[in-house]
């Protein structure tokens, strides 16, 4: 079975976010990157799935040369090989223009299955797996938390509101990974020597079949009008030398008349 895992590099959880002078993107030099942690769960699933079902496993990302690093982690994890799209026309890619990006790359790699995140922690969209099930024409099934492959379909546990929800699905499909779905590992010494070894194929403009104008921030439906940093949070208020009937009271007309939550 052939398992194709869509990775995103995005800042790290803990990093501090500063936007540009121009509120146009984010100041990049001194933020450490990562792989998305929803892919992680992508990753480990698709490594799983081969030592059950044999196979073989490709990661694919959208990205400049810094993205093979995260590329390597996916590697190292146990994954056979990458490819990596990249190519000046790429960039300000939008969602939709980064799943025609790696559309191209399925049809090409022609996998029994794709998985990725269930969604990237710097936008927080959730888009690119349900444009490319679209662009390829195969069902997806969003937030799986388990799943099990079985001749031609896959069956998938997804977490719902005060219950639980299991999905039958042919394949090939698109699955989005979530939390719980399993434990992803650490990449081992021998893995991460291995990995330095394992291909990756660079996938540029001309092999995807699309127009310039298809892709980068030429075939961007959606464009980033600019960022801007939170409110600064007001104090919080201190009560000092109050009998503790008389805090509650205050704290109580605060929450009604202030804040109004009750």
């Amino acid at each position: 079975m052939k398992v194709l895992v869509c990775l995103k590099e995005t800042p790290d959880t803990e990093a501090t976010i500063k936007i540009t002078a121009d509120g146009k993107g984010i100041e990049e030099q001194n933020i450490k990157w990562i792989m998305s942690p929803y892919d992680e769960f992508a990753v480990e699933e698709s490594i799983r799935i081969k030592e059950k079902q044999t196979g073989e496993t490709v990661v694919v990302t959208v990205g400049t040369d810094r993205v093979v690093e995260r590329m390597r982690t996916a590697l190292a994890m146990g994954m056979d090989r990458g490819v990596h799209c990249v190519d000046a026309a790429f960039v300000g890619s939008d969602a939709l223009a980064t799943a025609k990006i790696l559309a191209s790359v399925i049809k090409a790699e022609n996998p029994d299955l794709v998985l990725c995140g269930r969604q990237a922690i710097d936008l927080d969209q959730a888009q690119v797996p349900a444009y490319l099930a679209e662009l390829l024409g195969w069902p997806q099934v969003y937030a799986v938390a388990k799943i099990e492959i079985q001749p031609g379909k896959a069956v998938c546990n997804r977490r719902i509101e005060g219950g639980e929800e299991i999905v039958e699905t042919s394949l090939p499909a698109v699955l989005t990974c979530d939390k719980g779905l399993n434990e992803p590992r650490y990449a081992s010494l021998p893995g991460i020597m291995k990995a330095k070894k394992k291909e990756i194929k660079k996938w540029a403009l001309a092999q995807t079949g699309l127009a310039a104008g298809d892709v980068g921030a030429a075939g961007a439906k959606v464009i980033t009008v600019g960022y801007m940093p939170l409110p600064d949070r007001p104090p919080g208020k201190l009560f000092k030398e109050m009998e503790t009937a008389d805090m509650v009271k205050q704290v109580v007309k605060l929450l009604r008349e202030e804040a109004k939550i009750i």
